[in-house]
């Protein structure tokens, strides 16, 4: 791929990319107060200004240095998690649950508002490509971060999930994997195992479920 071309679909994908990160992180804050823990309000991260959820190394230097040295082919990073006190939940195993799934909600939800934005501009004539490929960006980092999310592994929601479904002592055989679920999960995609046997299942599920979602809208708007 051409430099321009690069740098085109960098600016292309930034601003989604931000709102993806952003919104997850800010959901998961939101639903650990509702539930009880306090602690990432206390520390200013339920809100929608990105600089607060942003990792210098994870959000922003990997995933440039990755897209360019890959051409695009390969691209990974994560956000500063969210602190949430488990222990301070109301009922933390049942609690655990809805906490984690915020995040994944939240880009499931702006997947959905991408989507729509996209039937609005074609139905309004809008027909700039630039405009155009930032809602389809928009859709695809938002279902790609949902599906990775929920992939069933601690550190990742999927995993946190799992933990609080599980009966206790499964539960606290999962939890053990946390401090090299990050390795393992790394392991994982490099030998495409995660994106052939998750990813690409979990991300066809979504779009189809975009895609009824959005079936009203489209034929409102034709």
């Amino acid at each position: 791929m051409e430099p321009a071309n690069l740098i085109q679909t960098v600016l292309i994908y930034a601003l989604p990319v931000l709102f993806a990160i952003t919104v997850h992180e800010a959901a998961h804050g939101y639903a650990a107060r509702h539930f009880g823990d306090n602690t990432a309000a206390m520390m200013g991260r339920i809100t929608l200004n990105p600089i607060k959820h942003i990792d210098p190394v994870g959000t922003i230097l990997m995933p440039l240095l990755l897209y360019f040295a890959t051409s695009g082919a390969f691209l990974f990073g994560y956000a500063k998690p969210v602190p949430v006190r488990f222990d301070l939940l109301r009922h933390p195993k049942r609690d655990m649950i809805w906490v984690a799934l915020a995040g994944p909600g939240a880009n499931l939800l702006q997947a959905l508002l991408w989507g729509a934005l996209m039937y609005l501009l074609v139905a309004a004539g809008i027909q700039e490509r630039f405009f155009l490929e930032m809602g389809r960006a928009g859709v695809l980092v938002n279902v790609v971060m949902f599906a990775f999310n929920l992939f069933p592994l601690p550190p990742l929601d999927g995993g946190r999930i799992l933990v609080g479904l599980l009966p206790w002592k499964q539960a606290a055989m999962v939890s053990r994997i946390e401090p090299w679920g990050f390795f393992i999960v790394m392991a994982l995609v490099l030998t495409g195992i995660v994106s052939t046997l998750w990813m690409q299942p979990v991300m066809g599920l979504t779009y189809g479920l975009l895609d009824i979602l959005l079936t009203p809208l489209s034929l409102l708007l034709h």
